[in-house]
């Protein structure tokens, strides 16, 4: 039975980390000296498998759906008919059975890695990550499946715990790259992408960090003083983000379902009370006394909500006041919160440019309304918070996209009649 290589034009791959290491090529070596591509190469790699064949689903999703929420570790789940059965976790003749380990190919934590090539035969890769669970199933007269659940690198920092470190004053960004050198996370520099933080965060002995503290956790709690975003890219990088506030950054990508632009067949709009936020309390570590903002005006008509935030790692109470005021969300506004597009409806190109749109990402989405509405359409400039992938042989490729508001400002343009004029529009870049 084919897999969905067939419905998506052979665009896919997904490979397995085959538990196999190519040796590398070692000068003067009377074995690994002699240059042989089949064995030996320039730089010690892995091995992967191409198992993509025998998919039928693959389902992905990474990031979160508000604004409001943490991120979490990215997920990918594949089902595999095993037609010959060399997936079996006993079958030690399988061509994935790594007899030196007496280890089964498919094997937790296992390197994975989901990619498409575009138009032009570039490879970008949608996800990867480590299998953490497999559950194979015999079909007495019929085939037998294989599902196999993965999770992106916040997995394995979950699973990882610090010892007591004391902290220096500093900024977010460089107290995340602390925690990532520390000899008990050792996490490789080679796959981090992380901006600087605007946020400083507090260095007294209040601030020392316990032992047995997860990593995860306390990565989080950067994150939820400095509130930008922290994810594991599409490509496997950590990923860290500033503030979200205004931004230079374009759109790069622009839907409607009506006229030139890339075409979508689903949108989510939300108008709710509860996301209502008209008072915002934050105390960080070095102060007993939290730091209030309140909208009197928001709590006279939708009553008291309240986010709270207790073990701030902010520096000082300016900064926990200042992270209060950013936290108030007095009036609820409608806006667009998902979007979804199907490959098949698209062009190739497309195609190449929705499968690379990742999280912090702006796009613009625009809705048409009924003849005779006021407006007539509306058009919102978001940011991209999650992104969820269903691939599968019965629909092909169908993308979703999870957003929130964002201000994006457009860089100053000297003598362009619209651009060429400093105003709260058009910055300095």
């Amino acid at each position: 039975m084919a897999g969905v290589a067939v419905v998506a034009s052979g665009n896919y791959d997904l490979e397995i980390d085959t538990g196999f290491v190519q040796d590398a090529f070692l000068l003067d070596d009377p074995v690994a000296g002699l240059l042989d591509n089949t064995t030996y190469v320039l730089d010690g790699t892995t091995q992967y498998a191409s198992v993509l064949d025998g998919i039928n689903q693959v389902n992905v999703r990474r990031g979160r759906r508000d604004q409001g929420d943490q991120f979490s570790a990215g997920t990918m789940t594949f089902t595999m008919l095993d037609t010959d059965g060399i997936f079996m976790p006993f079958d030690e003749d399988s061509p994935y059975y790594d007899t030196a380990e007496a280890k089964p190919g498919l094997a937790p934590m296992r390197r994975v890695r989901l990619s498409r090539y575009s138009a032009t035969n570039v490879k970008e890769y949608l996800f990867k990550g480590v299998i953490v669970n497999f559950d194979y199933n015999f079909a007495l007269g019929g085939l037998d499946t294989v599902t196999v659940y993965c999770a992106d690198d916040f997995y394995l920092l979950a699973q990882t715990y610090l010892d007591e470190f004391n902290v220096s004053e500093e900024l977010s960004s460089a107290r995340l790259t602390a925690i990532l050198d520390r000899p008990e996370v050792a996490y490789p520099a080679a796959t981090r992408d992380i901006s600087t933080g605007t946020q400083t965060l507090g260095g007294a002995a209040a601030y020392t960090i316990p032992n047995n503290t997860n990593v995860l956790g306390y990565c989080s709690k950067i994150n939820e003083a400095e509130q930008g975003r922290l994810f594991i890219a599409r490509d496997g990088d950590l990923t860290f983000q500033p503030r979200i506030g205004t931004t230079l950054d374009p759109s790069v990508a622009d839907f409607s379902e009506l006229g030139a632009n890339i075409p979508y067949n689903g949108l989510g709009i939300t108008f709710e009370a509860d996301q209502v936020v008209n008072r915002a309390v934050v105390q960080h570590l070095g102060n007993q006394t939290p730091q209030v903002a309140e909208d009197t005006g928001s709590q006279a008509t939708y009553f008291i909500q309240t986010y709270s935030i207790t073990d701030s790692l902010l520096h000082s109470d300016a900064a926990a006041l200042n992270l209060a005021t950013y936290l108030l969300d007095p009036l609820p506004e409608p806006r667009f919160t998902s979007l979804n597009t199907a490959f098949a409806m698209l062009s190739s190109a497309e195609r190449d440019t929705v499968a690379v749109i990742d999280i912090g990402d702006t796009i613009t989405i625009e809705k048409t309304f009924a003849p005779g509405t006021n407006p007539a359409s509306l058009a919102q400039e978001l940011s991209v918070e999650g992104i969820e992938h269903s691939i599968n042989v019965d629909n092909g490729h169908i993308v979703t996209y999870y957003t929130s508001p964002t201000t994006v400002v457009y860089e100053l343009i000297l003598d362009d009649p619209t651009f060429g004029i400093l105003t709260a529009d058009n910055a300095l870049g």
